[in-house]
């Protein structure tokens, strides 16, 4: 044998028994294939990513198989070399931690399918959901994806029954949600059928349909008998939001800085709030439009105009080839299933090219507090969910060239930039127009600072679920169905509640920083091409990687010993 043969068979076994270095974009890359597979549906209205299409599974097993997989990929994560990497590069390597946190949080931390029974109907409902969100018509892959998790119903509810320890005020909570299901699936039935694509899918899906109605009452009927023997106490506690402020959302606050921060924005709003309703004593209460093709007309008017005043004022740079947000009556059996989630579509990476809906109903003055909001001045939420909001700044964050910064997904940070467009807007002049539609936004501002106080004190036990209705109720002031649903939503997913007001901080003490270091340079609409480009990053990672700031990270490392 040559030595030239023998030095390459010697050097294939050392290659061999010594694998190549991970790779950053390697992990990532398995990491959100997988988590598309995996990740649990929520009745959060930001879509985080686009699901995987097939069965869905939530037996012991099956979380016993995500802990496994989970394990390895944390494994890669922390055998990574990062000594001499960039900032840049470090940032994602951060994103992935905190990506792998949030499923540590999933699965342990905060386990909601063992906690809470209405996970299993967002498993169930949302999932179909969902998939209904986007306008008709619908093809053929996505009829059969609407039959193939609409079959899915049974058998998770099932697997929901041997996880649970349901805890009693969120079995409450999901009793009362389901009170009419087999009422509201009978009109999705009707509505959906004639849109499949095959007398076969419409055949299955009736079958489905009727299958589903009844494994949700009886899980209703379940939790019912059950409910004696369920435990009271649905407190978090200080360890486990901590996990979550400081490994999953990256926060460099503990609670009672998260409290005083929202206390002294909300007596701040107060204040602002009482000046505007002097100023505008004698102005003209707004006009409900008569129907709800008027409504939409504002919107597409409004959407235009907003477009228009971004670049005139060059406060945002608008790509001409981003779609639109628009408004449109919402189908029965999209109105069926209002209650179970935003009835939102925000589109996704794979759907750029389409425009995002608010569905609405005929304009009402019993309209809940955010509908009549929307129907009065199509602006008020159109800014948060639409332009330049929500569907303005998913749209430029899945156009990141960076697939890491692309994928990942945090509440912070989308909420966060939705809340402070709403602000921004206002200060900027958009409704200089219209004065009650600037007491909207301070109202709007006031429910933002709040729900960081319903939060913290929901997690940490400081209150009740219906105390916590009752506060947003009485302070914000708000309808008391809103409320109840507010409180809900903060008892069963701590941490979302803070996103929007502390987001929003964060991106005004950031825009602060960048306009000292830059002076006469600075230039508000690169700052905000910046955040909105990166709108799915933690805000403390903006900050570094914008700024060369490492001291909040620093804080979180700290706080998350």
């Amino acid at each position: 044998m040559s030595r030239v043969l023998l030095g390459l068979l010697l050097l294939s076994a050392i290659s061999f028994a010594q694998p190549k270095t991970d790779s950053l974009d390697q992990l990532a890359s398995d990491f959100w294939t997988w988590r598309a597979e995996y990740r649990p549906f929520t009745f959060d209205d930001v879509p985080r990513m686009e699901h995987a299409a097939g069965m869905r599974v939530w037996s012991a097993a099956a979380v016993a198989k995500q802990r496994v997989d989970l394990a390895e990929f944390e494994r890669r994560w922390k055998a990574m070399p990062t000594d001499h990497w960039p900032t840049s590069q470090i940032v994602d390597y951060r994103l992935m931690g905190s990506a792998l946190a949030r499923v540590r949080w999933e699965l342990d931390v905060n386990p909601r399918w063992q906690r809470d029974p209405a996970f299993y109907v967002e498993q169930t409902i949302d999932a179909l959901q969902e998939e209904l969100m986007s306008p008709a018509p619908f093809n053929a892959p996505r009829s059969r994806e609407i039959v193939a998790r609409t079959e899915n119903i049974p058998s998770i509810l099932e697997q929901g029954k041997l996880n649970l320890k349901a805890i009693a005020p969120f079995a409450q909570l999901t009793i009362a949600l389901l009170a009419d299901i087999d009422a509201r699936l009978a009109r999705v039935e009707r509505g959906v059928s004639p849109l499949l694509t095959s007398d076969d899918l419409r055949a299955r899906f009736r079958v489905a349909i009727a299958a589903a109605s009844k494994a949700l009452i009886d899980y209703r009927e379940w939790l019912k008998q059950n409910l004696p023997n369920m435990r009271q106490d649905f407190t978090l506690g200080d360890k486990a939001y901590g996990f979550f402020l400081h490994q999953v959302a990256l926060l460099p606050y503990t609670p009672e800085q998260l409290l005083a921060m929202a206390r002294q924005d909300f007596e701040r709003v107060l204040a602002m709030e009482s000046y505007e309703r002097q100023r505008d004593l004698r102005a003209p209460e707004l006009k409900l439009p008569a129907t709800a093709e008027e409504e939409s007309a504002r919107m597409a008017r409004d959407d235009a105009n907003i477009r228009r005043y971004l670049v005139e004022h060059q406060i945002l740079t608008v790509p001409p080839d981003l779609p639109h947000w628009t408004a449109r009556l919402a189908p029965d059996y999209v109105v069926a299933l209002d209650g179970f989630g935003e009835l939102d579509d925000f589109t996704g990476p794979s759907r750029l090219h389409q425009d995002g809906v608010r569905w609405i109903q005929p304009p009402s003055n019993n309209l809940p507090y955010f509908w009549k909001a929307f129907a009065q001045d199509p602006r008020t939420t159109g800014v948060h969910e639409g332009v330049p909001g929500h569907f303005f700044q998913l749209s430029l964050a899945w156009r990141n060239p960076d697939p890491i910064r692309r994928q990942y997904y945090d509440s912070g940070a989308n909420e966060g930039i939705g809340f402070y467009a709403e602000e921004m807007m206002l200060d900027a002049g958009l409704y200089d127009d219209s004065p009650r539609s600037r007491g909207i936004i301070y109202s709007f501002a006031r429910l933002r600072a709040l729900r960081v106080e319903v939060d913290v004190k929901l997690a940490l036990g400081r209150f009740t679920i219906a105390q916590a209705a009752d506060y947003l109720a009485r302070t914000v002031p708000m309808d008391r169905e809103t409320a109840a649903g507010e409180a809900a939503s903060f008892a069963t997913a701590p941490g979302l509640g803070i996103a929007y007001e502390i987001g929003k901080l964060q991106i005004q003490r950031m825009l602060a920083e960048r306009r000292l270091e830059q002076g006469d340079k600075f230039t508000l609409g690169e700052f905000h091409d910046y955040v909105w480009s990166n709108g799915n990053v933690p805000l403390s990672l903006q900050r570094w990687d914008l700024l060369g700031l490492d001291d909040d990270v620093k804080k979180v490392d700290e706080l998350a010993r």
